[in-house]
């Protein structure tokens, strides 16, 4: 089974090796045909620090790594 990609901004980078990510999607309202804006924090993974609060990630589905985090960040953002 493909693993998820998702893309977000890192909204917090205080912890050591993880990032929160802030991922945002935009769906219909299926009454009113509006649409809405929904909104996730992730917590992924981030070995070496190198991603700062505001930059733009993409986060991919990984093996548990701690009891929050099952995302991973990709490099290639």
């Amino acid at each position: 089974m493909p693993r998820r990609v998702l893309q977000g901004v890192v909204a917090s980078d205080v912890c050591d090796k993880t990032v929160t990510v802030l991922v945002q999607r935009r769906l219909m309202h299926p009454v009113y045909k509006k649409f809405i804006t929904r909104s996730k924090r992730y917590a992924a993974h981030d070995e070496n620090n190198t991603f700062k609060k505001g930059d733009t990630v993409r986060i991919i589905e990984c093996r548990p790594i701690s009891k929050r985090k099952r995302w991973e960040v990709v490099l290639d953002a």
